[in-house]
């Protein structure tokens, strides 16, 4: 898939695995290297893995239409589809085989 990222200041820390674990610290750092490694290697949403310990979920209420995967409890990385328009089933919900590419939002406990 195709990953970019909400921020410069992001991308920055993302895409170094220095810098993430300069940032995040060693243990929840290499969570989101190898998190973001995954999300990279997919060719859509619908092969990210919605089974723990990666748990692709799709998030309500003021985060409609956005995504996370866990990272090391309680973080998440959250993240949108990066499609205008974002493709959509029939029925109205997310067609993920046609969701490839996306963008980082934040690393963040939102619970």
């Amino acid at each position: 898939m195709e990953v970019s990222f909400a921020t410069k200041r992001l991308a920055k820390i993302l895409n170094s695995d220095k810098e993430t674990v300069r940032k995040f610290g060693s243990k929840l750092g290499k969570s989101i290297m190898r998190r973001l490694a995954v999300l990279e290697a997919a060719n859509c949403l619908e092969e990210v893995p919605i089974t723990p310990p990666f748990r692709r979920h799709e998030l309500k209420q003021n985060r409609k239409r956005q995504f996370a995967v866990d990272l090391e409890h309680p973080y998440r990385l959250i993240f949108k589809p990066n499609h205008n328009p974002i493709p959509v089933k029939a029925d109205g919900g997310l067609n993920l085989k046609k969701i490839t590419a996306i963008i980082i939002l934040e690393v963040e406990d939102y619970h």
